[in-house]
This record gives C-alpha cells, structure tokens and sequence, in this order.
C-alpha cells in the first residue's frame, strides 16, 4: 500500500509523529477524528464525525475475544462511552481468550437468539466467523466487525487497522533507535491464526529484513496472556544466550520486563507490536523502546456509532481502518491518549443501559 511506504519513510527519517490528527485530549469531544475510509475503492483520509444522538435506546450486544488486558478494556471504554452518549443499550460477552473460538460462537448465537438489534464483535478469527456472519446479515440483522481483521466475510461494516503497517512501523523505529549496532531478535507475536498476530510479524520482518545488523533468530506464538507469555520468554532467554531484543504483543513485552530481570539481562531492548496500560506505564519507566496504537478506544466508539447509524438508515461507511502511530517517549505528548486507552481507574463494563 501506498501509505505504508510513506509511514516507513517518515519514521526512516526520525519523525515518530502522530498521523491520525485527532485533537488532543482536555479538547472536548473526541470527533473528528482522522481515519482511513476504503467505500471508494481506494484509501482516503477521512474526517469522522458520529450521529449527535440515536433515535430511540437500541439494543446491542458486544462480543470480544477476551477482558484479560488493557488493550479489549480500552475497546470496551470507547463502546461504553458510546453507548452511553447516544443513549442506547448495550450488553458485552467476552470468551475468555483466543482460544475458545466455539464459545464465541455460541456467544453469537446468544446475540441472534436475543432481542438484539445489532451485533459488534472482535472476532477471534474471520475464518471462524465467516458463516456466522453471513447468517445474520441474511437474517437482516446489523454486524459491525471491529478491531481484527475481516477482509473476505460479509457484515455490514468493518473497522480494524493495517496491522502490517504497525510491524513495519516498530521495525523501522527499531531498526533506527539501533543505528547499525548488532541485535538478535526473538519475536513473540501474539495467537496463531488470530490473522493480527501474523500481519504485526509480517510488517516487523519486511521493515528489517534488509538491515544485516538485525538478525530474526526466532518467532514464539502463543496465547495474549501474560504468563503463556512469560513461559515463552523464559524459555527463549535459555535457548538464545545471544539475544539482545525482545519484540512481540502487549502481553509479550509486559511480561518481558519482568523475564528479563529475573535472568539478569540488563542489555535487552524490549518492544511492543501495540499498546495496553502496562505499555503506557513501562514506556514512561524507560523499560520499552515504544509501541504502536490503533487507538482501540476511537474503534469501540465508531463501532457501536456506526450500528446506531444503519439501524436508523443514516449514511455510515463500510470499511474503514484506524490510522497508526508509533508512540515513544520522544513524541508521547502528542497522542491523544484518551482514544488509546481507558482511564487509569477505569473497570470493565458489560452492560450500559439507556436512561
């Protein structure tokens, strides 16, 4: 894509700036806010702007792959939130983890069988849902696919990011920040066959592959939860004595942090693949190099507005994607924070119900 080019060559030439334009935070409210619209058939920068209100209090319900970390709690921040402002109900179910694909499932089913009017969902996988998917739109019903990626199933709307272009983004920053000295690399990416997990690596490896002081030594997937993480990395740090960064998931480079002191290793660089709390938090500790944001908390609010706008036949677009920033210390007070994560307070929530 013509855009990830571009995002190479700025952060080639040391410009970490933001690219989505959004307002800074204490600004009011969050819109507009830039993002990539694709209903033309090609990318096109777009200013979005939601509905002021919804007509009468929908339902819809919310399905998540898993609340075991900032980066989904942020997401349902940004739906709640929603909901809230435009005056709609809202129900959440989340499966666990990204390995319990047919709980998502029946997780669905619940959301068809109910009285729902629309269906938001972070799937687990696209393949998993292809044919849920076509079943509700046959069945009239809304499905706005949000966060990971859908690029073959049929629903109403999608919103997700070019997770290729925030591995390429974290390479090149890396590949920067090193400035030719020598580095081994073990990536740890995150679920096989999540489709994110896979794209984030596939950026990673296209940004440095052509820089022959980095060398891949390794790529780890597993399960997005801190200690099949830590597990991973342990491991790796005995099998690799010559491994000096480590890049992979939120989840990854958290529990990095603390696999790495508990060897010893002072001399490891960390980085994340995108962002969560922890991410914010060790960022401002000097204990990660940087991550990526899609702005998860801009997606949960687009999500559950771009229901609310098919459900009264407004106008909405049919794919759009989030646009990425690499965040580091250097350009942290630039970011709107507030349409990447939730508040430090906040606590998931899995109902809103109108007034």
């Amino acid at each position: 894509m013509k855009y990830l080019a571009r995002m190479t060559g700025v952060l080639a030439s040391g410009l970490a700036l933001a690219w989505s334009g959004v307002a800074l935070a204490g600004d009011g409210d969050w819109w507009p806010a830039k993002v990539y619209d694709f209903d033309s058939g090609s990318q096109k920068v777009f200013e979005y702007s939601p509905l002021p209100k919804a007509s009468k209090p929908w339902n819809i319900c919310v399905l998540f792959p898993h609340m075991k970390d900032t980066f989904w709690v942020a997401v349902d921040y940004g739906v709640v939130e929603e909901a809230k402002r435009m005056g709609v109900n809202m129900t959440l179910y989340q499966a666990g983890g990204y390995e319990n694909l047919p709980k998502q499932l029946s997780q669905f089913d619940d959301c068809m069988a109910g009285n729902f009017d629309a269906i938001v969902v972070g799937p687990i996988s696209e393949a998993g849902l292809d044919k849920k998917f076509a079943e509700g739109v046959k069945a009239g019903k809304v499905i706005i696919s949000t966060v990971n990626p859908v690029s073959k199933s049929t629903v109403t709307s999608k919103m997700t990011v070019d997770f290729t272009a925030m591995g390429v983004q974290t390479g090149t920053y890396l590949s920067d920040y090193l400035k030719g000295k020598p580095a081994s690399v073990v990536t740890f990416p995150g679920p096989s066959g999540s489709g994110w997990a896979e794209a984030f690596l596939d950026g990673f490896k296209k940004a440095v592959k052509d820089q022959s002081n980095i060398k891949v030594l390794d790529d780890k997937f597993g399960d997005s939860g801190v200690a099949v993480q830590f597990g991973l990395i342990q491991n790796a740090l005995q099998a690799y004595p010559d491994l000096n960064v480590i890049w992979g998931c939120a989840p990854a480079a958290e529990a990095a942090v603390g696999a790495v002191a508990q060897a010893g290793k002072k001399d490891v660089l960390i980085m994340s693949s995108y962002e969560n709390q922890a991410m914010l938090d060790a960022l401002n500790k000097g204990e990660i190099l940087g991550f990526a944001t899609q702005y998860p908390v801009l997606q949960g609010r687009i999500a559950i507005d771009t229901a609310v706008r098919a459900l009264e036949h407004q106008s909405y677009a049919k794919s759009l994607m989030a646009i990425p920033d690499m965040i580091a210390q250097s350009n942290l007070k630039t970011i709107n924070m507030s349409l990447v994560l939730a508040p430090a307070d906040f606590k998931a929530v899995y109902s809103v119900k109108a007034p």
